[in-house]
C-alpha cells in the first residue's frame, strides 16, 4: 500500500473516531459506557480469531 493511501486511511479513521466520540457525548452516553462496549467488542473478535486446533 502507498505511503499517501495509508496516511489518508489512519487520518480517516482518526476521523471517524471523534465523530463517534462526539456523537455518543451528544447523545448522554457516558464515556466509561463506551470504554465498556469497546472492551467487550475487542474481547469477542479476539476470542473469535482464536486458534481452535489442537
Amino acid at each position: 500500500m502507498p505511503l499517501p493511501h495509508f496516511l489518508f486511511l489512519v487520518a480517516v479513521i482518526i476521523l471517524f473516531a471523534g465523530v463517534t466520540l462526539w456523537a455518543s457525548v451528544a447523545a448522554g452516553i457516558p464515556l466509561a459506557a463506551l470504554a465498556v462496549v469497546a472492551l467487550m467488542g475487542a474481547a469477542v473478535l479476539h476470542l473469535s480469531m482464536r486458534d481452535h486446533e489442537g
